[in-house]
């Protein structure tokens, strides 16, 4: 079945081209997606079917997007070791290590750690839908820690309404540049696709298509020119952390997407950021659950290394 997808343009500027517009709207999807999805006539523009991605929009303007289904990925279990911290009927929590894939995607169809838990779950099947089974929240590629996977429908829906009502926590802890003035704060900045590198996400206003993104933080420690961090995240946008700390003039360490500063001669497989805790109400018990995902060695070894030069 196709979704369906009604939007009206309250404002925008003369120069506004649909496709931009849209992307605007709907940072989750790609402007090339978006272009595609024109291409393919899935756009209509106040009744008329939209195929030029130059058409220019205006207030009061009505578009109509009809979102075929996802073409399911042929899916294969493979062997892929897990560092498993909790399991039981309902859920799975696993420790990812760095450059583990979540789901599958193009450029990524196997080696992900959906294939991992097929093998290792063999009823995941289907839960969540068919190109991401089991999965109830996401870490980037190059990011460790704790994430949690859903073995059954209700417990998938339960977990994502924690998330969206914020009653599950995560928290990270990141090695930062630089030294933060203060030893706590709150960053409210809304974030979106980068206008100039659709690959990226930056801070956009909310008017220009940004999505509401919090993080707190507060320091754990200083080391020199560099400063362990904890966050708490409030909202769960894309490479949230990454791009909120860059933005604040204290980019994660290793994070060769959002900084041009080179790491401290530690070779790391990825960013400084690891997920450490996560708290969650069990599905089915009801009891609060929490869970804390070890570091991985190269972070461990970073902060020695930082330590003695101190």
């Amino acid at each position: 079945m196709k979704s369906e997808i009604h939007l009206q343009v309250e404002d925008t500027d003369k120069s506004d081209r649909v496709d931009r517009w849209l992307a605007k709207q709907m940072p989750d999807l790609s402007r090339s997606h978006l272009q595609r999805l024109l291409e393919e006539g899935c756009v209509r523009l106040n009744g008329c079917r939209c195929t030029s991605k130059k058409q220019k929009v205006k207030a009061g303007d009505i578009l109509h997007l009809s979102l075929p289904e996802p073409r399911p990925l042929d899916l294969k279990p493979e062997a892929i070791p897990l560092d498993i911290l909790y399991e039981d009927e309902a859920l799975i929590i696993l420790n990812k290590p760095a450059g583990l894939v979540v789901h599958p995607a193009p450029g990524h169809e196997n080696g992900t750690l959906v294939n991992a838990l097929l093998a290792h779950c063999s009823d995941l099947a289907g839960i969540g839908g068919v190109q991401r089974p089991g999965i109830v929240h996401r870490l980037d590629k190059d990011t460790t820690g704790a994430i949690v996977v859903a073995k059954t429908d209700f417990a998938h829906q339960h977990l994502q309404a924690q998330l969206k009502a914020k009653t599950a926590g995560r928290e990270y802890l990141g090695v930062v540049f630089g030294s933060p003035g203060r030893d706590r704060g709150t960053i409210d900045l809304p974030i979106g696709r980068n206008p100039r590198d659709r690959k990226k996400m930056a801070v956009v206003p909310l008017e220009k298509g940004g999505r509401t993104a919090i993080t707190h933080w507060q320091i754990q420690e200083r080391l020199g020119n560099y400063t362990l961090m904890q966050f708490r995240l409030e909202t769960g946008r894309t490479h949230q952390i990454r791009v909120h700390s860059a933005h604040t003039g204290h980019p994660i360490l290793g994070d060769l997407v959002y900084s041009s500063r080179h790491s401290v001669g530690v070779n790391l497989t990825g960013q400084a950021l690891h997920a450490y805790r996560l708290r969650l109400q069990h599905p089915l018990s009801g009891e609060m659950l929490e869970v804390v995902a070890s570091p991985p060695k190269e972070f461990e070894t970073l902060l020695s290394v930082l330590r003695r030069r101190l």
